[in-house]
This record gives C-alpha cells, structure tokens and sequence, in this order.
C-alpha cells in the first residue's frame, strides 16, 4: 500500500468531483468495497506489529488519559500545527494538486522522524505521547499511526474515502489543540450518474448469504432496473431517510416517488427476514445432526417462507416426522433410488421383514417406498417450477361459501354483511384486492369457508411430464413398480404438492392485498395531512354531544386557547344557549365555526345553520364546516395532551383539536396515531407493523417536504422530520430554550445527540425564518463582537476557538457564528451551498433577493439563455440537483405546497336528503378512498358512493394529474346523484349502505 498509487487516485477523484462540496457536509456514507478493504487491511498491520514491537513500552500509550491530566501545556507549538494539517489532508481531502500533497507528505514525514527522535528522549515523552493519542483518535477507523521505524509504512487515513473524494474549499473547519469535528460519510457517485458505477455495482454482499442475489430477486419482484435496485440498497445500508432520498438523491433512484421506494423497501425486508430465517433454520437443522448437503442447497434456494416451511416442516423439533421419514428408517430409501435408477435390479421381496413393523409385507413396502418418491418429488426444484409455471397458465379459481356452523356461535348480522361471498368464485388473476381481505375476514370470523380450486387437467399434464421427462426410471421397470411410481405421483400432488399451492397462493394474494391495503391507507393520509391549511383565523371549535352537552373552544390565529366553554344545543335550551354563542364569537371577533362530524354532529350543524340564515350573528358573517374528529378522543387523554393543555378537560381539548385541525391541518394530526385516523381499509386486518411502519414514513414524508421552521415548530412535530426522532426532538427543543432562537442551521451540530447522518439528513427540512431572527442577530453581534478571540471562520458561517476540552469525551465546542444564512430559509440542503451561491452569482443575483419576484425574473431569462443541462454540466453538479436550487430562489420566504390542495368546504345553509333528486349535481368532500369505491361527504347525513370504474384518469383535474394524485380525503369534486338501487358494500368499508354517485 504505497503512497504513490493512493495519492495518483486521489489525484483522479479531486478532477472529477473538484467543485463540490466540502466533505463535511457529504450526504452519504463511504462505499462498502472500501469498507471492506480498509477492514481487511486493519488486522495485517496489527498481527506484524505485534510481534516486531512486544516490549511494554508501545502499550503505555493507552494509559495516557491519566498522564494527559497533570501535562500542562504542548510546548511545540508549531508541531502541533503541522499534526492538525496532517489530519486535515488525510481525513477531509483538500486540493488535489500532486505537488501540493507530495510536499504535505514530506512534511508528515519530517513529523514522524523529529517524533521517533523524541521519542528516546525522556524529557520530552508526554508531549508526543499526547499528539500520538490525538492521532489515534482520528484515524482508528484506518489503522493507528506508528512511531519509530514503522512511520514510513503508515498509510494515510484517506484510503477510507477513496470511493469519493470532494473538494475542501477551506481547512478551517478544525482547531489547533481539539479534536476535529466529526465527518460525515460519503458514497459511491452521490450525485448518482449511475453509467459511473464500477463494472460491480449491484454485487451487494449480504450479512446472510443465499443462492439468490438479492439485488435480482429485488428487481424481479418489483420491476425495477437493477442498477436502481443496488443503488436504493446501498442508500438504505447507510441509513438514509425516505424523504431524504426522494429530494436529493433523485438520480440514483430514476425519479421514484415515495410509495414505489417504499414498496422497494418492504420487499428488501421481506427478503432479508427470509434469508435470515432460512439461516436460523439452518443452524437448529445442524444442531440436531440432521443436515445433508442436498438440504442445504435447498433451503439455501428458498425466496419465500412458504417455501421454507415447506421444506423445513419434516425437521422440526417436537416433530412425530412424515411418513418418508419413518419409512427411510425403516431403510427403504434405497429401494426407492433403486425403483429410479435401476429398476430392473430391484427385488422388493428382499426388503420384506415379517417381525418388523412396517416391513411384514410386500405391500406395506411397496406403500413405504411409495412415500419417499412422493417425498422427493414434492422438493424438487425443477418440479415445483414447472407445477408453478404451468399453474400461471391454467385457470385456478378461488371459493368460497357460508360455513356450517350453528347459529348460536356467529351473529346474524356479520353473516348478512357476507352475503356477496356466501357463493363466490373468481379466478386468482382476476380477484380485487378488497375481495381477498373480505375473504380473510370472513374465514377468521368462521362465517365462511375458503378453498382454492386446481383443475384435473393441470393435475393430468403434471402427472404426464413427470412420467415422460424428470421422474421417468432409467431402464425397463416392471408393471407393479410403474404403478408404484404412478401412485407416488398422485399421492405426492394430493398430500404435498396441491396444499403447498394453495398456501402459496393464499399466501400471495393476502400479501399483495394487504400491502394495497396499506399503500391505500397511506395515500388517504398524505392527502389528509397535506390539507391545505387555513391561516390567520380565528375559530371556534364545536365538538357535540346530547347529553353532556356541545364542547366549545375559540383558538387564536396562532392556535392559543383564548377561551373554552360547554353549551346544551340539544336538551330544550338552544335559544338560550345562542345569546352566549353569539356572544363569544363577537368577543373574539370568530367568523368561523368548526364542527366535529360526531355525535349529534347532524343536530349541530342544522343549529347553527339556521341561526346564520336567520343572520342571527350580525354584523359578523359566519360560515361553518364539517370536520373529521376521528382520533381527537383518543388524543385529548393522552400524555402528549396533557403536557400541552394541562388543567384542562379532556372532552374541552377535543374541541380544540377540532379547530386546531382547521387551522394547521399537519401540526395537529401528527399528534395522533395514524391509524386512528380512519381513513383506511381493512386496516384492522392486515400486518400492523408494516401498517405502522408505513404510515410513520408517510407521515415523515410529509412534515419534511411541508418543512418546519425550528424556532417555533412544536416538539410533537419535529419528531417527525427525516433523521429526527423524540430524544433529538427534545433535545433541539432544550437547546433552543437555554439558548435562545437558532440563527442558522450550522448551529444544530451543537445539539446533544445530533451527528453528521442526522444533520445530514433533516438540514434540508428545517427552515429558519430570516425576518424572525434578524433584531435577534443585530443585537447579538453586537455583544459578541467583543468577547470573540482567536477565531477562525469557515465558508459555512461555523467558527471555532481553541477551548479545552473536558476529561469527558463531548461534542467539539463550535461557536457559530451569530450570523443569518438567507439560503437557510429555502429547501436548497448545506451540500449545495457553494453550487448554489454559484449560480446566483452567474444569473447577478443576491441574496437578498432570494424568494422575490426579480429573482425569479432573472433566473427565467438566463434559463431561456444558457438552457438547465448547460448550465448543471458548468456548474459540475446534476440537473436535479440544480433543480433544486432553482426553486429554492425562486420560491417565496412562506412559500407552503399545500395551497395546491383543496380546504375544507365552508358552508351557510344545511342539504337534507330529501332535497336530492336524479341528476342533482352537488359539491362534495371526499371522506375516505378505498379500492372498490370513493365515499363523498355531501352534506345530508350520510356519504354517496362513487365505484371506483367511474373513477378515470380523464376526470381528473390537471391539477391532480400533475401531482399524480387520484382522489383523496379533503378532495373536492362534484357529483351528480342517479337513482338510488340496492347494494350492499364490501364489509371492510365504512358505511355499509350508501347513496350511489356520478362522478
């Protein structure tokens, strides 16, 4: 490992990436090939070491903690600096000039020399000592700098980052005297350009190693390219975040959206599980002195657990084992080889042992030999593939019917809500998602009974090919063993193989059902989350009842509780309790009224309707409207309620998350948990860890892409941004009450708790509001000018002094500059802060005049000019990436995507259902979006169905088509209403009766 190819690598790597971003800001991890070799090399350096040098005194270092404390001070000072440049030139690569780094090398070797030298001296031994333990601490990772004789083969640290190498645009990062601050990790070709990769790109090498590459698998399962395949994988590995990858990696996924990578993502999982478990087994299987080479193989093939089980049921432990197990005890499984290979040696009367068990007859051997043919058939590879492919071309229906059982045990009314599958039969390709679940549903209640129908024929052609082609004997075999081989065949697909095929398939399409289920689920609550909020109101939040009254709460525009009362709409007192609303709502001049669609939610709403058409409320002009209050019960006895309102009653805080889920839409619903949000299907059936594990990525998904100004964000939504998580969260929350607002985001590295791949990941979604901070900063510049002494400021606004660190390991003391960075307010993520001042500079812009309209202007024309592809390959960075930027400019300080989706419907008068007629044409909101049909809230007490075949691609807006949306909750469309017919609605849905719609 010379120095000369490393550094003409190095050499290689600066050219191609030279206008990048400093490393410290990289947003990947290093690739695992270097990984690897770096780890293979560490123990080469060890073991020789050991032996050369095995007098204690190398050993002492390790204890220089100790001696560190009563070492005064380093007296070489100007050495000390040239360590902490050696550091920097290893661990962060700085210009990649030959010359440059040559002469830094001669330095570090001089270093070395002069400290060998020291090294014999004693009155000079804790210094070195202390500069070797600084070392050390740097490059444990790449091997540990050697002294004496052994400095000349010590390789540099940056062989960990020969992968990638970015340009240091200053090496100010670090201080003299301190550890540097920590670096990030970067991967392979992070700006993607995947034609880049080497030649052994999608070879990813597995913790659990199988037959299958797992990167093809992947691709097959899920039709997508492998190279994107390898790529998602590696990002993955490096535990990039969702939200992440979808903004800034765009170019090493091909332009995937959230739920395609997801989905990606679940099958990964699956496939890991699956090999892992296959391992597992493998192990127990060995313990028990049970494992054959032919089994190995087999297991090590399985893709699925349907396959596994398959395989490994005769060999678990507490088994009585199959039947050709206990004939191959019996020691009939070489007449069955025999019967294959050469059956005309074969004498099955020689087996006959009339004592045993088993072996008294000829026919109770012939039975014995007629098990383990039918045994190795039903695992045969080649077999089970062509029964497979030749099911795929065959019809194979599934069925069901009521099951027999008596009345008493199973309800009536869940067994009417069945009556469309008391007779049912589908073909397996043609079956809907929704059908399955309702299936599955109905067979675990014990109302109906489920089989899967495989016709004779594909049993006849079976039976034929296995005759003809894979299980036909080797020479002349009699007539009574070709009957023995013909009755394995028919014993091993009626006992073995048809069970297996049905799991297998049930097996399938409850999987692929589910994951619908769950991808429907989560589209429903994006669109919920990304309900277009309604700002700068204040509101009144009704949340109704009978009995115990209507629970009200007016919140301020900034959603402060300013008041909270009970009314009594409904017990005989409603023209007294309208005198204290009008009341309160002129108090707090509150226009709008928000209902929560509950109990008593009809009476409500006919309340106050008729009080705002009678223009009880004058002068002000109230409007009203309906909201979801799934889930605020939950949520109002909740810890997280209790910390936020407490003191107040439970039934009071549903009233104000009511108004609150108006008012900001997202902030108020990451409160709940999702799946008590109601806005899904079958979502009581189906894997509920991947159920919540989808739904919190979505939910991550969309408070990232939204942004959250940290300043003011709460401590429940920052939780959720990408890389973030509840002890971060609180941890940012502390650190911004002891020290005041952030003023840019360098200034999360001080966060406990927070590191690179955290930075790395949620910088780009936390937004810093200029206007809020900036009398803050003009005041604290003022102090701090002053009191600032020997700093050194990097290009990113970070400045560090040299302060003495703690017996402690701590995070590096970074004093950040008190100094706002307007490109903190934008989406443009720290990575691309120099492409992005670049640009501005190239189209004569400022920084002051991002996010206004002479921005956009000027970035428009030099578009027009130069053309973006032009423009990216100038600036060395990807048209994504610059992307990017652009709407990072461009966009305004408040910009907010979710004014592209549609608010709640405010109404003045109340639809009753009587008012509808055929051909009525109204404005409804959709309520909930399922696989067979939309449900539309259209004022009159109950949701119209839309099925889902009139639901087209055509009708949509140009709006939804752009996002790639169908529809979703909150969505308004318009509706007209036919005539109205019996159906009754999959049992799955949320109403099991409803008025049919035209969309």
């Amino acid at each position: 490992m010379s120095s000369l190819p490393r550094r003409a690598k190095a050499q290689v790597q600066t050219v191609v990436l030279k206008d990048e971003f400093s490393s410290f800001s990289e947003l990947s991890s290093a690739s695992e090939e270097d990984d690897k070799e770096d780890s293979a090399w560490e123990p080469q350096r060890k073991v020789p070491r050991t032996r050369k040098q095995p007098a204690p005194k190398e050993s002492k270092p390790k204890r220089v903690p100790r001696v560190k404390k009563n070492t005064p001070q380093i007296s070489a000072g100007t050495e000390g600096i040239s360590v902490k440049e050696e550091l920097n030139s290893s661990v962060a690569i700085a210009e990649g000039d030959l010359e440059d780094r040559k002469n830094k090398l001669d330095t570090v070797q001089t270093l070395k020399t002069a400290k060998t030298k020291r090294k014999n001296s004693a009155q000079s031994f804790s210094a070195p000592r202390t500069k070797k333990l600084k070392v050390d601490e740097e490059t444990s990772k790449a091997g540990n700098l050697e002294g004496g004789n052994n400095s000349t083969e010590t390789p540099s640290t940056s062989t960990m980052w020969e992968g990638t190498y970015k340009k240091e645009e200053n090496e100010d990062d670090f201080t003299f005297g301190q550890s540097p601050l920590k670096k990030m990790k970067t991967e392979m070709c992070p700006q993607g350009q995947p034609v880049k990769f080497p030649p052994n790109a999608s070879n990813i090498k597995e913790e659990v190693e199988m037959n299958w590459d797992i990167v093809q698998v992947l691709s097959e399962r899920t039709n997508i390219e492998l190279w994107v395949c390898a790529n998602i994988i590696r990002l993955f590995n490096d535990d990039n975040t969702i939200p992440f990858i979808i903004r800034y990696r765009k170019e090493l996924i091909n332009n995937l959206d959230a739920d395609s990578l997801r989905e990606v993502r679940q099958t990964l999982e699956e496939l890991r599980a699956v090999a892992k478990k296959v391992h597992n087994t493998i192990q127990k299987i060995k313990k028990e002195g049970k494992m054959s080479e032919c089994l190995l193989k087999t297991l090590l093939n399985c893709k699925t657990f349907e396959e596994l089980e398959h395989v490994s049921a005769p060999y678990k432990t507490g088994s009585k084992g199959t039947k050709a197990q206990r004939a191959k005890q019996l020691g009939l499984e070489g007449a069955a080889r025999t019967l294959l290979e050469n059956p005309g040696a074969l004498n099955l009367l020689s087996y006959v042992r009339p004592v045993v068990k088993g072996l008294s007859t000829l026919q109770d051997i012939e039975i014995g030999v007629q098990h383990i043919l039918a045994d190795m058939i039903a695992k045969d590879k080649d077999t089970l593939d062509f029964i497979r492919k030749l099911c795929q071309n065959r019809y194979i229906c599934i069925q069901s019917s009521l099951a027999k059982v008596s009345s008493k045990k199973v309800n009536e009314k869940d067994v009417d809500k069945f009556l469309l599958y008391q007779n049912f039969s589908c073909n397996i390709r043609n079956i809907q998602h929704h059908q399955i679940l309702a299936i599955n549903r109905g067979e675990n209640l014990k109302i109906l009974t489920v089989k899967v129908n495989i016709s004779d024929g594909v049993k006849n052609e079976f039976c034929r090919w296995c005759i003809q082609n894979r299980w036909r004997p080797r020479g002349f075999a009699r007539p009574e063993l070709m009957k023995i081989l013909h009755n394995s065949l028919d014993d091993s697909f009626k006992r073995l193989i048809y069970p297996l095929l049905c799991r297998e398939f049930r097996a399938k399409l409850t999987s692929d059902a589910e994951k619908e289920s769950v991808m429907m689920f989560g589209r429903n609550l994006r669109q919920l989350l990304l309900t277009s909020p309604v700002p700068g109101r204040t509101l009144m939040g009704v949340d109704p009842g009978y009995k115990h009254g209507c629970k009200l709460a007016i919140i301020s525009p900034t959603s402060q509780i300013l008041h909270t009362d009970v009314v009594y709409l409904h017990c005989g007192q409603g023209f007294r309790e309208a005198e204290k609303i009008k009341r309160l709502l002129l108090n707090f001049n509150c226009s709008t009224v928000v209902i929560g669609n509950g109990t008593a939610c009809r009476e409500t709403e006919a309340y106050f309707a008729d009080l705002i058409m009678k223009n009880y409320f004058a002068p002000l002009d109230v409007v009203y409207c309906i909201i979801s209050e799934a889930g605020a019960s939950i949520y109002s006895v909740s810890p997280e309620a209790n910390k936020e309102m407490p003191g107040l009653d439970p039934n009071l805080r549903s009233a104000v998350s009511i108004a609150r889920r108006v008012q900001d839409p997202l902030a108020e619903l990451v409160k709940i948990e999702p799946k008590h949000i109601g806005v899904g299907m079958y979502q009581h059936d189906v894997s509920q860890t991947l159920l919540k594990a989808t739904l919190d990525s979505v939910v991550e998904e969309c408070v990232s892409f939204v942004g959250v100004d940290i300043n003011i964000c709460s401590e429940v939504l920052l939780r959720h941004i990408a890389g973030l998580n509840a002890n971060r969260a609180k941890n940012i929350i502390e650190w911004r009450e002891q020290n005041g607002p952030f003023i840019n985001r360098e200034q999360l590295k001080k966060v406990k708790g927070l590191g690179p791949k955290s930075f790395q990941q949620c910088a780009g979604f936390i937004r810093i509001n200029q206007d809020y901070i900036r009398t803050f900063c003009s005041s604290q510049q003022t102090e701090s000018s002053g009191q600032i002494q020997g700093v050194v400021t990097s290009s990113a606004g970070v400045e560090v002094t040299n302060e003495k660190q703690g017996k402690k390991k701590s995070k590096t003391t970074v004093n950040v500059l008190l100094k706002p960075n307007p490109l903190d307010q934008t989406c443009i993520h720290p990575e691309s802060y120099d492409i992005a001042m670049r640009f501005l500079s190239s189209v004569g812009g400022t920084v002051r005049e991002i996010g206004k309209p002479e921005m956009q202007q000027k970035i428009n024309s030099f578009l027009e000019k130069e053309g973006i592809e032009k423009i990216a390959e100038r600036l060395q960075t990807t048209v994504h990436t610059l992307q990017v930027i652009i709407d990072g400019l461009s966009q305004p300080e408040s910009f907010d995507f979710r004014t592209d989706f549609d608010k709640p419907d405010f109404k003045r008068s109340i639809v009753c259902l009587e008012d509808l007629q055929v051909g009525t044409v109204l404005t409804g909101k959709v309520e909930n979006a399922t696989l067979f049909g939309i449900f539309v809230d259209i004022g009159v007490g109950r949701s119209g169905l839309i099925p889902i075949r009139n639901v087209t691609e055509a009708k949509l807006s140009k709006t939804k088509k752009r996002r790639s949306l169908g529809l979703g909750p909150g969505e308004r469309v318009e509706v007209q209403g036919r005539k109205k017919r019996k159906r009754k609605v999959s049992p799955g849905s949320r109403e099991s009766t409803c008025k049919e719609l035209h969309y």
